[in-house]
């Protein structure tokens, strides 16, 4: 993606992106406050590497706590148990 780049002006067919790609993002291991810029590459099965930037769709700080719990249910279980 250009520094000047919208990124909403990018999509899967602007980008080349045909599911079969493996895709590695950065900026995880920080941290994940809501709606935080990472970057992605997706390599392709030639090798070739296409990198954007995407916005996380974590909205809230109670999402933030589900995500790194692996989701609501794992989240909850996890509150019973420590409240029990």
């Amino acid at each position: 993606m250009s520094a000047s780049a919208n990124i909403s002006d990018e999509d899967v067919g602007s980008l080349g992106l045909t599911g079969l790609k493996t895709f590695a993002s950065g900026g995880i291991a920080e941290g994940l406050p809501t709606k935080k810029r990472l970057h992605v590459t997706a390599i392709g099965e030639g090798g070739k590497a296409t990198k954007f930037s995407v916005t996380t769709r974590i909205g809230t700080p109670n999402e933030v706590d589900y995500f790194a719990h692996g989701g609501i249910l794992l989240y909850m279980l996890r509150q019973l148990f420590k409240a029990g």
